[in-house]
């Protein structure tokens, strides 16, 4: 059984930084494309990064590219994405999922199956 949680979040100021993590229970995680998504208020929920099984081939959305970095850990089984230079639109709810075997896009929500519950990032002016 995939697990997903994600633990980081919480309440900044702009400017600051934060990591969240993402822990994955199972089997076959060096296997997975693993991403972050954010929901804000009031919006659907989006495409933040991407980062391949292996490591080597990463994605970011265009808000976030040169701010946030995703990395992985896979001898621990844990995703992470740190984020620098935060800024009020930051602010969301930032899910880790994982790929499903077989997907073609990495953008898009449909070629997730397994999510965390979330976690809160609030960025104050």
């Amino acid at each position: 059984q995939v697990q997903l949680e994600e633990s980081g979040g919480g309440m900044v100021q702009a400017g600051d930084s934060l990591r969240l993590s993402c822990a994955h229970s199972g089997r076959g995680f060096y296997d997975y494309t693993m991403a972050w998504f954010r929901q804000a208020p009031g919006k659907e929920r989006g495409f933040v990064a991407a980062i391949t099984g292996t490591g080597d081939t990463i994605h970011y959305s265009d808000s976030v590219r040169g701010r946030f970095t995703i990395s992985r850990d896979n001898s621990r089984n844990t995703a992470y994405l740190q984020m620098n230079s935060l800024k009020p639109e930051d602010t969301a709810v930032y899910y880790c999922a994982r790929r499903r075997t077989g997907a073609y896009y990495y953008n898009l929500e449909k070629e997730y199956n397994y999510w965390g519950q979330g976690t809160q990032v609030t960025v104050s002016s």
